[in-house]
């Protein structure tokens, strides 16, 4: 790997390494470590092909690493979002998907490390090993440097990017919300019933069914609601979200008198 390649790359991600060498094993594909053993074992000697250092292991500690920081983040972020919708921002942000866009802001892929073969295939722009690099990446940073300067590159690179994004996005943002919860911890506070849903139609045929789901609003012991919602969608799930967060949010903008008596 050329000294100026190293450079570039550790500009970009603001960190500098003590031990090259663990850089390098994070860039190193298996191709390339393969060929490097099948050459050494071609080339004889007594004590046969010596075992080269792929980066395998490094996308292992750096898919922990990951996972750690995200959820440390989020939970400083969102103290108030309930687990299930922590955990999906969690997925959304150490999916493969994401990973590879942060890799190829990076520009990783003209930095990884890898056999004849595999280069020839167009493994550069191969979406499973810019993710797999990214997380070696940040396992190399987390040997050389600890837990703070890896830390400090995947807030930077990997996590608020995203987030500014959803936040300043809220249809994108809605993916993660539970409304369902939302709208639970809202009557509880109130001192409301739990919200009842009930199926109102189904229609269509099998593969395109269009579900209407209904949920209403009372308080407790009654029989006549405070309000009712209905959300059309693709599937129940979806079409109770739907008629959740329309409830939650009039009823938020309305704040029912008889609510706050309760």
């Amino acid at each position: 790997m050329k000294i100026e390649d190293v450079e570039q790359l550790e500009s970009a991600l603001e960190y500098h390494f003590s031990n090259p060498e663990l850089l390098r094993q994070a860039l190193t594909h298996s191709s390339l470590a393969h060929e490097m053993e099948t050459q050494a074992a071609a080339n004889g000697g007594e004590n046969g092909p010596t075992a080269a250092k792929d980066n395998e292991q490094f996308e292992f500690l750096g898919d922990a690493v990951l996972g750690l920081v995200t959820s440390e983040l989020l939970c400083q972020r969102f103290p108030a979002h309930q687990e299930g919708q922590l955990s999906k921002m969690r997925a959304h942000l150490v999916s493969a998907r994401h990973l590879v866009k942060v890799a190829r802001n990076l520009q990783l892929g003209r930095f990884l490390l890898l056999g004849r073969g595999e280069e020839r295939s167009g493994g550069r722009a191969k979406p499973g090993l810019l993710a797999d690099g990214l997380e070696a990446l940040i396992a190399a940073i987390y040997l050389d440097g600890g837990m703070e300067p890896a830390r400090k590159v995947i807030v930077k690179l990997v996590l608020e990017p995203e987030l500014t994004r959803l936040e300043c996005n809220p249809d994108l943002n809605e993916h993660f919300t539970d409304y369902k919860s939302a709208l639970q911890e809202w009557v509880q506070a109130k001192g409301l019933a739990q919200p009842v849903y009930s199926v109102v139609s189904e229609t269509g045929p099998e593969h395109r069914k269009l579900f209407t789901m209904q949920v209403r609003i009372l308080e407790q012991g009654a029989q006549e609601p405070l309000y009712v919602a209905t959300g059309e969608d693709s599937t129940k799930k979806k079409a109770e979200q739907l008629a959740a967060r329309i409830a939650l949010e009039y009823l938020r903008s309305h704040e029912p008198v008889q609510a706050e008596q309760a």
